[in-house]
Formats: C-alpha cells, sequence, structure tokens
C-alpha cells in the first residue's frame, strides 16, 4: 500500500474524474475547477495548492499559464506538478515548456501521457502512461502514488518528446477518421500508422525531442488508440470533415494545426501527411481528391 499524499486536481472534465477514480481510494484529494457543476463547491485554489505533495493538470494547455503562475508562489519546494494535457497554449508551447517558463526554477515537474481513454479507466479498465518528469526521483513519487491502480507507468527522460508526441498524435488521428470515412479500408490505415509516425519522430525532434520517444506510448502508443476508438474525438472529426460539418470542428488537434500555422511553429512543407490534414481543415470539400493525390505521389 502507498503512503497517503494530499493530491490537488485541476479540472473536473473528463480525465479530471479518471484520476479521482484512480487515486481516490488511496489519497487525500482536492479537485478544484473553474465552473463547478452540481451544487460542488472547490476548494481555495491558493490553499489546496499550499498543502498539496503532488498538483495534476486536468485541463487544457491554454489554461496551463495562468494557473501555474497563480500558484506558484505557494508551492512547497517539493510538490510535483504534473500535466495530462495534450495540446498547446496559444504562444504553442507545450504543458512541459508552460511549467519550465512559468514554475520557479528547480521546480518538480512532470508529464503523463499514453493510452489513457478515460472510459475504460473508469470502468476499471488498464491504462498505461510514459512518464516525463525532472529527475528519478519524482518518477518514483508518481509510480508509488499510482501504486495499486490500474494506470501502469513507466519512465522516459525525454519528457519535452513525450509532450509533442501527445500533441502531435491528436492531429494525425484526425486522418485516421477521414480515412475511414471515405472507405479506403484497413490497408490504408496500417499504411497510415507507420507513415505518422515516422513524420511525429522527425517532428518532435525538430522541436527539441528524441525522435526514438514516438514510438514509445506516447506516440504510437496512444496514436493507435486514438486512430482506432470508437469513442475518439479527434477519430469522428475527421468524419465530420469528411461530411462537410466545417463549423463542428473543434478540438486540441485543431488548435495545434491553427497555432502551428499561426506561430510558424516549425515547416510543415516536409511532411506530406501533416500538410494533407491541415489542408483537409482549411477545405474539407476536397478531401477525397486530396487523399488520392497524396497516394499517387507514393507511386
Amino acid at each position: 500500500m502507498s503512503k497517503q499524499r494530499k493530491i490537488l486536481i485541476i479540472g473536473h472534465g473528463e480525465m479530471g474524474q479518471a484520476m479521482v477514480h484512480l487515486l481516490g481510494a488511496r489519497h487525500s484529494l482536492s479537485v478544484w475547477e473553474r465552473r463547478p457543476k452540481g451544487g460542488h463547491v472547490p476548494p481555495d485554489l491558493d490553499v489546496a495548492a499550499a498543502v498539496a505533495e503532488a498538483i495534476i493538470f486536468c485541463v487544457p494547455a491554454p489554461a496551463h499559464g495562468e494557473l501555474a503562475a497563480r500558484i506558484a508562489p505557494r508551492l512547497a519546494a517539493s510538490t510535483r506538478c504534473i500535466s495530462i494535457a495534450k495540446g498547446v497554449d496559444d504562444q504553442g508551447r507545450c504543458a512541459w515548456q508552460i511549467f519550465h517558463d512559468v514554475l520557479p526554477a528547480n521546480s518538480h515537474c512532470g508529464v503523463l501521457y499514453g493510452p489513457m481513454i478515460s472510459e475504460e479507466i473508469r470502468a476499471g479498465k488498464p491504462a498505461f502512461a510514459d512518464v516525463g518528469t525532472s529527475g528519478d526521483e519524482d518518477f518514483q513519487f508518481l509510480h508509488e502514488l499510482f501504486a495499486g491502480s490500474a494506470l501502469y507507468l513507466r519512465p522516459c527522460a525525454d519528457p519535452l518528446g513525450l509532450s509533442w508526441c501527445a500533441v502531435l498524435k491528436n492531429v494525425y488521428a484526425i486522418l485516421f477518421g477521414i480515412a475511414d470515412a471515405l472507405a479506403l479500408g484497413d490497408n490504408l490505415r496500417g499504411y497510415l500508422a507507420v507513415a505518422a509516425v515516422d513524420e511525429i519522430a522527425a517532428i518532435s525532434q525538430c522541436l527539441g525531442g528524441r525522435p526514438e520517444t514516438a514510438v514509445r506510448l506516447a506516440g504510437l502508443g496512444d496514436l493507435i488508440t486514438t486512430a482506432t476508438s470508437a469513442g475518439s474525438h479527434h477519430h469522428a472529426l475527421g468524419g465530420l470533415l469528411v461530411q462537410g460539418a466545417r463549423d463542428r470542428i473543434r478540438g486540441e488537434g485543431i488548435h495545434t494545426l491553427d497555432t502551428v500555422h499561426t506561430r510558424r511553429l516549425f515547416d510543415s512543407t516536409p511532411y506530406p501527411l501533416f500538410s494533407l490534414i491541415a489542408q483537409a481543415v482549411r477545405d474539407p470539400r476536397e478531401i477525397r481528391r486530396q487523399v488520392e493525390r497524396y497516394l499517387q505521389t507514393l507511386g
């Protein structure tokens, strides 16, 4: 049995609820949300952060900077700040970069990414994640924190690469939804898995990560989960694009595409799949033709 810890969970959406399910039986939890529902009265954020041994950010990346800056003066030197956000903020920063920009130097930070579907976690099914942290002691803390739960953790020495793999896989999952909605078959799905991971590895390296991280749980593992799960939001976005429902296209992957373009985070020209997805989101009317053109380049 792991030692009971004081944990603050920021955000009570689907993943916040999943964290409560995983940790609630063994630890003392506080749950803070900006807009509580159902009569829930959240704790004072500053007070809860001051006593927390770990803080898990279960909110989108654009909210990380403001919240991390707000609680930073309250944090104990040993407090761990962990993010599960698979997106970027409006400046184009992933969660790992936000923590390092906003929190005090030598803070204990971490990111936790992998096949972690909230509904499955809450149903007691196994989930898996790579953990990138500031040091080995921080991983050991998290390993003990989740001990006895159905979330299985592996350490990774590339937290920046983990973050970008998690961010990018949401973009590429959209293409799987497009291919399935166009009924292009299982063979294409297999090809896309390999080609997408190759591009994720190259882009992640361009942004400061290690290319080999793309074949870990946060990259290949989570991509397969997101690209094939019946309940995947980003897979469903691909189907909506094929239907022409552009006004309903929202999500972390869409925000990432917009931010890459606006902030010029990298040149997408060398990455034809990424460029294909961006083009499909901008103009879904020609999706089938766009995919066919891409396939012709492979001949």
